[in-house]
């Protein structure tokens, strides 16, 4: 933090330079070394793009959170890493510096001029990013964040960030609101990358952030009590249908891009995801029907005739496998894993009994029984290995990405996709989620059902028609593996089926809430998906309000609560006794799993040390403060 007031300086004129003519910036410039103000508009859209930031933590989430695989975030995958990098800490860079004073100008600034609905919009991204930076970091630094000619910062708890992230999100309802009678022009729609300007938009953002604050204190004993109305009457006022979603749109370009960064994170060109992620085996287990059954030791059975034979353990039963299955009866088959997975090799007409590719044909394209027996593979939690074989790419293909073969990429894994940042469909599920719990079984079953629903609509609003292409005699094919029409088609038999339109008062679990919530959230939300896994404590099994050292581990291995149990069926963290499993954690985690993320080491370690050896119950700068559990976990107040 020492370094705070030389950054934003330098992130404010990078602001006030790219966004800005040279004759403007003439205009406002009464400094002959930088510009010394900024009209608060033009802040707006940079502070917006530094939204790409989360997709960069997702490198550090995915692999938590066991949605990825990675060669290269391995200590994420292991629930360690190492204090001195700063790895996994984009997140702190984007809140404290890419935003930070530009944001608080912004805000600042529109305040004075009474310029209320610019203001409004600054209030709903600041309690958006801190936000999600206290569910990151746990306690983090807010009262001393932005004090001018400070050196040392203390930290915050996190019960006190929480109230002041819903006090902002009401400020900006608040500011939303209001009368303004400011000449915008398009200053506004101009330069909003997220909702061009649309105020009611933004209004139902701010509420929006406000469910998802709340809905992460579901464990608390008084969530009915303290939180439940708050968190109703947030989500009546805000998304209202998947046109509110909050996405923010990036130019795209691929190679004829002025930048490299205008292409999205995950996109082919950038090539982020080509070579050391992958998608995690519990991910596919999950969506494909295919979780295993475990014996009494915790092995898997071959089987010796298996049905496909990617999949060739015994698998668990229905009461498990509560997503779909392997049968081929109409409504039996969830269509998102064709878009959101990657297949076997990359393509499926690939013929592995003549070693090539087979021409891209109409048929493959929509023909139900063909889409039904692709492979999807998954991989371990450091190597493309997986239970079976090596797992493909997210966009679908083993080989080096090239702009020649892949295009452009496919759903959310195109180099112009949007970064979602959230969702109708997530709000619905913390509805279901929080009634379920604390309200009406009823009420959850049509949320649950809505839920789903809104996330096929969601799934299928990105799908990219695909095409052929041959590079050296070989024929590669770009974009989605399915159309629209005919995803959505099954998608509406999958919704009547078993899995979904079956479901009673009686049957939904919350097993079904949230591991349907798991993979809507795949893999943009990861951050959110991690909330939820944490807000469970990973499924371990323990006695009293929560798991501790002798208490659901020891150094070696983590207990796991019995399947019947469980809120996420199938999952096992690393060093669970199961097959597949079986590692064990660094010892200095003391066998307990990850529950926060660190502070960006080059900021609070090397300038803001003693503040953070202050913190409680684990000091921030012990070897384990990584295991500290976070306020919102806790049924209760945090131990002191």
């Amino acid at each position: 933090m020492k370094k705070q007031s030389i950054l934003y300086v330098l992130a404010s004129l990078f602001l006030a330079l790219t966004m800005v003519s040279c004759n403007d910036y003439l205009d406002v410039n009464k400094n002959e070394d930088a510009p010394d103000y900024v009209d608060a508009h033009l802040y707006l859209a940079g502070i917006e793009q530094e939204y790409f930031g989360l997709y960069w933590d997702i490198r550090a989430l995915g692999p938590l959170t066991q949605m990825m695989g990675t060669s290269s975030y391995t200590s994420f995958a292991t629930h360690y890493y190492s204090l001195a990098s700063d790895a996994g800490g984009e997140m702190w860079r984007m809140v404290y510096w890419n935003q930070g004073m530009n944001l608080e100008n912004m805000i600042k600034q529109s305040e004075q001029s009474e310029s209320w609905h610019l203001a409004g919009i600054g209030y709903a991204m600041k309690a958006f990013s801190w936000d999600a930076l206290t569910k990151y970091h746990g306690e983090v630094i807010l009262k001393d964040a932005f004090v001018p000619n400070q050196l040392t910062h203390n930290y915050d708890y996190q019960e006190d960030v929480y109230t002041q992230v819903r006090q902002w999100a009401d400020k900006a309802i608040e500011y939303l609101q209001k009368a303004d009678a400011t000449n915008y022009g398009n200053k506004i729609s101009g330069n909003d990358w997220i909702y061009s300007g649309n105020i009611d938009k933004w209004i139902k953002f701010a509420y929006a952030v406000k469910a998802r604050n709340l809905a992460s204190l579901s464990n608390k004993r008084d969530f009915k009590e303290k939180y439940y109305a708050e968190f109703n009457e947030a989500c009546e006022k805000a998304f209202s249908s998947g046109d509110d979603d909050a996405v923010l749109r990036i130019l795209g370009g691929s190679a004829d891009a002025a930048y490299s960064a205008y292409n999205n994170f995950w996109g082919p060109y950038r090539g982020n995801l080509s070579n050391v992620y992958w998608q995690h085996d519990y991910a596919v287990q999950l969506m494909t029907g295919t979780i295993p059954a475990y014996d009494e030791e915790g092995n898997k059975t071959l089987v010796e005739e298996p049905a496909h034979a990617a999949y060739p353990y015994e698998l668990a039963g229905p009461d498990i496998n509560i997503i779909c299955d392997t049968t081929p009866a109409v409504g039996h088959f969830d269509p998102r894993p064709l878009i959101k997975l990657a297949t076997e090799n990359g393509n499926p007409i690939y013929d592995k009994d003549e070693g090539k590719v087979k021409p891209w044909s109409l048929d493959t394209y929509t023909n139900r029984d063909t889409l039904r027996s692709w492979t999807f593979l998954g991989s371990s939690f450091t190597s493309a290995s997986g239970a079976v074989a090596t797992a493909p790419m997210f966009w679908g293909r083993k080989e080096a990405a090239t702009s020649a073969k892949d295009g452009i990429g496919r759903w959310l894994y195109r180099d112009d996709a949007p970064y979602i940042m959230m969702t109708y469909g997530e709000l619905l599920f913390d509805r279901a989620e929080i009634e379920f719990k604390h309200g009406s079984k009823s009420k959850a079953l049509e949320y649950f059902k809505q839920a789903v629903a809104a996330d096929m609509a969601f799934t299928a609003k990105y799908i990219t028609k695909g095409a052929n292409v041959i590079v050296s005699n070989v024929a590669y094919h770009q974009g989605d593996k399915v159309d629209a029409a005919t995803f959505n088609k099954i998608a509406a038999e999958y919704l009547a089926g078993p899995y979904v339109g079956g479901l009673t008062e009686g049957t939904l679990t919350l097993s079904h809430i949230m591991m349907q919530k798991f993979i809507h959230l795949f893999p943009w939300g990861a951050a959110e998906e991690w909330v939820d896994q944490r807000k469970y404590f990973y499924d371990i099994d323990y006695q009293g309000d929560y798991p501790s050292t002798g208490n659901g581990w020891d150094l070696t291995t983590v207990t796991m609560k019995p399947e019947a149990q469980k809120v996420f069926k199938g999952f096992y963290l690393a060093p669970a006794n199961v097959q597949g499993r079986r590692g064990v954690y660094n010892k200095d985690n003391n066998g307990s799993p990850c529950f926060r993320v660190r502070p960006r080491y080059n900021s609070e370690y090397m300038w803001n040390k003693p503040n953070l050896e202050k913190l409680k119950p684990i000091s921030g700068t012990a070897d384990n403060y990584q295991c500290s559990i976070p306020w919102f976990a806790y049924p209760g107040d945090q131990p002191k």
